[in-house]
């Protein structure tokens, strides 16, 4: 892709195929325009209800901006390794030990995408069965978000195992350089 510009750090290209590049770049996109639009929504919630005409499909709206922010950030920082688990630990450790630890924390977070994929399609499905006052929109199209995001999150880590065990979990960062020194 001419211009293409990725925001993969080449420190951290190593846990990473350049095929999903586009995808990390869409879904900041999309993290950037949720937060904006609940923000401006918020605003706008507050102007309109403080001057004694709200608008009552704001609240609707900001929660799904809000909802779909959450679930796409969730997709993102997965790819982008900023979510929190035991990084810590593993990353104090060398070897096998730390390929175990790196490669166990990322089977617990699959755990985790493949109960959103699973029970979030039955929320789904589920959505369609009822209605919201005053709205008429199902709530399927909120609990979408949900199996939505744990196919992200499977497929980001399914990337980061499958390079991080051809690769090794290490990669160039300071404090790995460090430790290679000694």
């Amino acid at each position: 892709m001419a211009g293409f510009n990725s925001l993969v750090l080449e420190e951290q290209r190593y846990l990473k195929w350049r095929a999903l590049d586009w995808l990390e770049q869409v879904l900041m996109i999309l993290c950037g325009i949720a937060i904006t639009g609940f923000s401006v929504l918020v605003m706008c919630d507050v102007v309109t209800r403080t001057i004694g005409h709200p608008w009552l499909w704001l609240q609707e709206a900001t929660m799904t901006f809000f909802i779909y922010g959450i679930f796409i950030g969730v997709g993102a920082a997965t790819r982008r390794n900023d979510h929190l688990y035991l990084a810590v630990l593993a990353e104090s450790l060398t070897g096998n030990t730390r390929l175990f630890f790196e490669l166990f924390n990322r089977l617990v977070v699959l755990g985790v995408a493949f109960c959103m994929i699973y029970f979030g399609y039955l929320n789904f499905l589920d959505g369609f069965k009822s209605l919201r006052m005053p709205s008429m929109t199902p709530l399927s199209s909120l609990y979408a978000a949900i199996p939505l995001s744990g196919l992200l999150v499977a497929i980001f880590t399914i990337e980061q195992m499958v390079n991080g065990w051809n690769n090794g979990f290490a990669g160039t960062s300071p404090t790995d350089e460090k430790r290679k020194a000694l």
